[in-house]
């Protein structure tokens, strides 16, 4: 079993007084040449949007990008002509492919968004862009970790074109929950929204991120109630 573990004040972070964002991995104006990506995780933002602020309409191609937001709304625009409002309990997943434009804006005007912004690399280049979003509100089962998102159009929670599933939980405290990796060509990158957790020994807290591979499975303890997001993934780019 291999390992990598990102505590959370280690992470890159910019305040542009109107986002506040903290990047796990390479990003922008931060460079870190050992945490370019883990697999084809390539990004993952955890950011706030002040009120009334949001990103501008800007370019994207051959790549997924998922939001997962955590608190309050976001409002979504592209080019292919989708106007959806994000908001905690959704989840959105866009395939860029051959390229597209979007926005993203905070319309609440005494309410801050808070949210996940994750990239990974596709398996298939300029593919037609397309555009997913479902509730998770209902479907997440405590004690367990519950799938949001999959390779399969026909599976639980949105699909990107990868060989990735992630998957959410919501544990009590003292509660042990076990994961089995997809793919033996897959690792996980573990992801803390709240709470404390002990996953194969290593101890996490709130925002800490550790990648774990070269394994089967992994086990999720809870030292507090917790709340988390794994994400597996093929280890090697394409």
């Amino acid at each position: 079993m291999k390992t990598v573990l990102h505590k959370a004040n280690t992470r890159g972070h910019a305040n542009h007084g109107w986002l506040n964002s903290h990047h796990s991995f390479s990003f922008a104006n931060y460079h870190n040449p050992e945490r370019m990506h883990f697999g084809v995780l390539r990004v993952l933002n955890d950011d706030v949007v002040a009120a009334g602020r949001g990103f501008g309409t800007h370019p994207h191609d051959n790549m997924e990008i998922i939001s997962i937001p955590l608190s309050g709304d976001l409002e979504h625009k592209d080019s292919m002509g989708n106007v959806a409002t994000i908001k905690q309990g959704d989840v959105q997943a866009m395939s860029a492919g051959t390229g597209v434009y979007h926005s993203e804006y905070n319309k609440q005007s005494d309410q801050e968004v808070r949210f996940l912004q994750i990239w990974v690399f596709p398996n298939k280049r300029n593919v037609e862009p397309r555009y997913d979003q479902i509730s998770i509100q209902d479907t997440i089962e405590k004690n367990q970790f519950s799938q949001i998102l999959s390779p399969n159009p026909n599976d639980a929670g949105v699909w990107i074109n990868q060989n990735a599933w992630f998957h959410m939980g919501e544990l009590d405290k003292d509660v042990a929950a076990t994961y089995d990796i997809k793919d033996s060509g897959n690792g996980v990158y573990a992801f803390v929204l709240e709470g404390e957790v002990t996953i194969n020994g290593q101890a996490l807290g709130k925002r800490d991120g550790f990648g774990v591979w070269d394994t089967d499975q992994i086990t999720v303890k809870a030292d507090t109630e917790a709340k988390v997001l794994l994400m597996d993934v093929p280890m090697a780019l394409n």
